[in-house]
Parts: structure tokens; sequence; C-alpha cells
């Protein structure tokens, strides 16, 4: 559960920074599909699985 939460806040930082950092044009197609629903829903969408994988991580950081 710790890797899932490492890779969910890693995936969710760069779904919110790539549209800052790659070209105006540039989108993920995977991650088109957050978009349908306006742009308010896609950034709680990403701020979600930041905040999931960051729970998760802390969550079971000490567990072997």
């Amino acid at each position: 559960m710790r890797e899932l939460g490492i890779f969910l806040f890693c995936a969710g930082l760069v779904a919110m920074l790539a549209p800052y950092l790659l070209p105006a044009n540039f989108r993920f197609p995977l991650l088109d599909w957050i978009y349908t629903w306006g742009p308010q829903a896609a950034w709680a969408i990403k701020g979600g699985a930041v905040l999931l994988g960051l729970l998760l991580w802390l969550r079971f950081r000490n567990r072997e």
C-alpha cells in the first residue's frame, strides 16, 4: 500500500504541474477523461489523488 501511495502522490503532482511546465497544446492522453467534467472537477481529481497518496504513504510507511 505504501508503494501505491507513493505512485498516486507522484502521479497527482505530475498531473498538476504538467500544464505549467509543458507547451500549452500538450495533453496527456491518459488524463483526458478527467477534463470531460470541467476544469474544477479535473483539479479535484488531481488533488484527491495527491491527498489519497499522501494518506496511504503516511499510514503504511512504518510497516514492513
